[in-house]
């Protein structure tokens, strides 16, 4: 696995894996086969990806450390920018569908649906995210507040499952949001205890270098 994670076809396969889920919305448009409402199709399929992929982005570290693959880190930029990418188009096409790209309908409407406030805090939390992804915002910026700025990626899926859980409230269908917040909670909950068990590490330390 470890080979094949370093490929350099690796990349590119990923690269198009990440884009076959637009590729398809983009197919379903022009041959019709998005349903009956195509537009509602494209706003919640979108809005679908982007909480799948700050998924997959979470669950790059739990995995690359209980697997032991590394490399896997060389794959988190680029899932966080996908999850930007279809998070950019979900708010383009909400706002272009439903709102005609009027700016002040779309202000007002953020402004009275709690859920769509909630979404819209998200994608803006999630732009300085994408904004620092390359190497030259790291050295610009210094690790240490890159990293702590990029924490803000669990806020974020906090935010992204309480906007589902909004929008589902409606029509009392909480499955799906079920799943999803216990995904999140789990890779959350996985942090917590590396940070706590560190700490303890750290504090064990400290008392055998007092002795």
């Amino acid at each position: 696995m470890k080979k094949l994670l370093l490929h350099p076809a690796a990349k590119p396969l990923v690269f198009v894996l990440c884009l076959l889920p637009f590729a398809w919305l983009v197919y379903g448009a022009f041959t019709n086969g998005l349903g009956a409402n195509p537009a509602e199709y494209l706003i919640r399929a979108t809005g679908d990806w982007t909480l799948r992929f700050i998924c997959i982005v979470l669950v790059v570290t739990p995995l690359r450390t209980i697997a032991n693959w590394p490399a896997l880190a060389r794959f988190r930029r680029m899932l966080g920018l996908f999850a930007y990418f279809y998070v950019v188009v979900h708010l383009l096409s909400y706002s272009g569908f439903d709102m005609g790209f009027d700016v002040g309908d779309i202000a007002h409407d953020i402004a009275k649906r709690p859920f769509i406030l909630v979404g819209f805090l998200a994608f803006v939390l999630l732009t300085p995210l994408a904004a620092t992804s390359f190497n030259r915002a790291i050295k610009a910026m210094g690790a240490k507040r890159w990293q702590l700025l990029h924490k803000l990626v669990y806020l974020i899926a906090g935010l992204g499952v309480l906007h589902f859980f909004w929008m589902r409230a409606g029509k009392h269908n909480f499955a799906e949001v079920a799943v999803y917040a216990a995904i999140i909670a789990v890779l959350l909950g996985w942090r917590v205890l590396q940070f706590l068990k560190k700490k303890g590490l750290q504090r064990t330390n400290n008392m055998r270098g007092q002795l």
